[in-house]
């Protein structure tokens, strides 16, 4: 089967009350047109195309990168018309498959079983039975049940609104014959609009097949009209990213409770706490424990790593059994080897921690290269950039970096040498000594603590201090 897929997405959105095209609202952290993109990009078409209108420019600058022809619809005369304007563009022999960029959640093995039903000649129709059809066109069917049409919403009668299977709108059919159904499309309606509804009566009329495939649940199919569908619509991909972690493994504290942007791979036994997020590309070998509020980006987490409550992990590479947080941060390059210590209020970047090292407490690691054995005091920090360049640290295997202390780069610390707590090291320590740099203690006689002023008295104070 030679496949073209052509996305429906020229809507304004106006019930969304937002300067942003509908299709370019976000789910999961992307745009609702690139979930559709994705899964029609799964199926292997020969070429998609992306049917836009409204915000056209800057829908199209904000998916420059898909693997997408653009078709323009100048003027926004109805779903029909928006085929319309991609069909001169497919050969005869393809299939044509029609998706919507605001229904995102449409799954490739439900859009599979429906291209299987698209036989030659056939129109293949994709329906959805709901607890509540109201708005939607309703199947009307013989009494052998077939398909034989759509009514919508405001031409039902009492009868037929009962009618629980309603029209998704996805559909697919080979191309030569819905060119032909399309071209008996009319606007005799009162939106005076080319309805793609009306190809489903065209096609019977015409002798052809119509055979309906049902969706898993109107979750699938659910389009996206204003933020409360948008809320909804961001709830059931959260329940369906977490069913597909929990059949992989993952134990979920709450799984009503976690968000999912991007791709997110688990081991066996992993552990999400409540309210992590997870951005990109990310993956969690087995047993990787996952405290509350934590938040992860396009990382990979090693085997038995623990990482605390109100942890932040960006583009980072993580071994295996680190313990991490809470309250810690890994910002983009940093790379930490096996059983690795960040503890509370640590930053880490663009650095590679060796194995079995610590910093347990209130530092900053940054541009630097730390051996395996080494332990960072609290409050020290890598002094790595000079206000217009970064510079690097080097701290060599077992050094041990006493409790606030500066490294002031470029600079190097030798193997198995200690810095005194509270020192400022501007030049390279050798292996084995201990480093200090410390201003001489000094006690002032006669000091007395500052007491407590009355505003007036305060205001003069300042008063004279400031004409000097």
């Amino acid at each position: 089967m030679q496949l073209s897929v052509v996305i429906l997405a020229a809507g304004q959105g106006k019930r969304m009350n937002s300067d942003l095209p509908k299709v370019l609202q976000p789910l999961a952290g992307r745009p609702l047109l690139q979930h559709v993109i994705d899964t029609a990009s799964s199926l292997g078409p020969e070429a998609i195309y992306v049917v836009y209108g409204f915000g056209g420019g800057q829908v199209q600058a904000a998916m420059s990168q898909a693997p997408v022809d653009w078709v323009p619809q100048p003027e926004q005369l109805g779903t029909g018309h928006a085929l319309m304007q991609a069909m001169p563009l497919i050969p005869d022999g393809h299939t044509v498959l029609v998706l919507y960029g605001d229904v995102p959640l449409i799954q490739a093995a439900t859009l599979r079983q429906l291209l299987a039903t698209a036989t030659a000649g056939s129109l293949a129709l994709l329906t959805v039975e709901v607890a509540d059809p109201t708005g939607y066109g309703r199947i009307m069917r013989d009494g052998a049940g077939a398909v034989r049409s759509i009514v919508e919403q405001r031409d039902a009668t009492p009868l037929q609104r009962k009618i629980a299977e309603i029209n998704t709108g996805v559909m697919a059919a080979d191309a030569a014959p819905l060119r032909a159904w399309l071209l008996d499309v009319g606007r005799n309606n009162d939106q005076r609009e080319y309805l793609l509804t009306d190809v489903v009566a065209i096609a019977v009329e015409a002798g052809a097949p119509v055979a309906a495939v049902s969706a898993s649940g109107a979750a699938e199919v659910l389009g996206v009209n204003d933020k409360i569908q948008l809320a909804q619509v961001e709830a059931n991909y959260r329940q369906q990213c977490a069913r597909e972690l929990m059949l992989a493994g993952a134990t979920l504290a709450d799984p009503a409770r976690i968000d999912v942007r991007g791709e997110l791979r688990v081991g066996r036994d992993v552990f999400i706490d409540v309210n992590a997020v997870f951005i990109g590309k990310v993956q969690l070998a087995a047993g990787v424990h996952v405290g509350p509020n934590c938040l992860i980006a396009n990382s990979r987490i090693g085997a038995g790593t623990q990482v605390h409550a109100n942890s932040v992990i960006d583009q980072a590479i993580v071994g295996e059994n680190c313990r991490i947080g809470p309250f810690a941060r890994l910002r983009p390059d940093a790379v930490l080897q096996a059983d690795v210590h960040i503890g509370n209020f640590v930053e880490v970047k663009n650095a590679e921690i060796g194995a079995h090292s610590k910093a347990n407490h209130l530092a900053y690691v940054g541009d630097a290269t730390v051996g395996s054995g080494v332990n960072i005091g609290a409050g020290s920090i890598t002094c790595n950039y000079d206000g217009a360049n970064k510079w690097p640290t080097v701290i060599e295997d077992g050094a041990s970096i006493g409790a606030g202390s500066m490294l002031v780069a470029p600079v190097r610390i030798g193997a198995g040498s200690t810095v005194g707590a509270g020192s400022t090291i501007a030049a390279n320590t050798p292996d084995g000594k201990l480093s200090l740099e410390r201003s001489k203690q000094l006690s002032v006689e006669g000091w007395q603590r500052p007491r407590k002023y009355a505003d007036a008295e305060k205001q003069e104070i300042i008063d004279k201090a400031l004409k000097k």
